[in-house]
């Protein structure tokens, strides 16, 4: 079980891939982060250091302290993402400040959005974590 030994170094891999990800889109790409993105990234910038380094010291305690973090990632990306794509989500909570929450600066094959991205992000963070081998 070559993924559950490496789960944890792979959940990190992920977070960072998604952090630059977002780091990207908004300081390379231009894209202004609506206020659901900024409570995605504040849920996923943490995931990068702990995990890194519960990764280098193979301490699979963060398990406890990281998977509350991808599971509410989960939760907000795929309420963002609904809210893009569902047309009667886009009135339940509006963005009152600045970019609009359904802006859709990417939109790949019809369905990968930015929150997409994120909420595949969570979900492999989530996963891996729940298959990380215990000690």
């Amino acid at each position: 079980m070559i993924i559950r030994h490496n789960a944890l170094a792979m959940a990190w891999f992920v977070a960072v891939v998604a952090t630059l990800g977002s780091l990207y889109f908004s300081e390379v790409r231009g894209f202004i982060p609506c206020e659901l993105c900024w409570y995605q990234r504040i849920l996923m910038y943490p995931l990068s250091i702990m995990l890194g380094i519960a990764a280098f010291y193979d301490e699979h305690i963060i398990r406890k302290y990281a998977l509350p973090l991808s599971i509410i990632g989960m939760v907000v990306s795929s309420f963002h993402y609904m809210e893009q794509k569902i047309p009667g989500f886009a009135a339940i909570k509006p963005c009152t400040k600045g970019v609009p929450c359904t802006t859709q600066y990417i939109n790949w094959f019809g369905f990968v959005t930015i929150p997409f991205l994120a909420l595949t992000a969570f979900t492999l963070i989530t996963v891996l974590l729940l298959l990380a081998k215990r000690r």
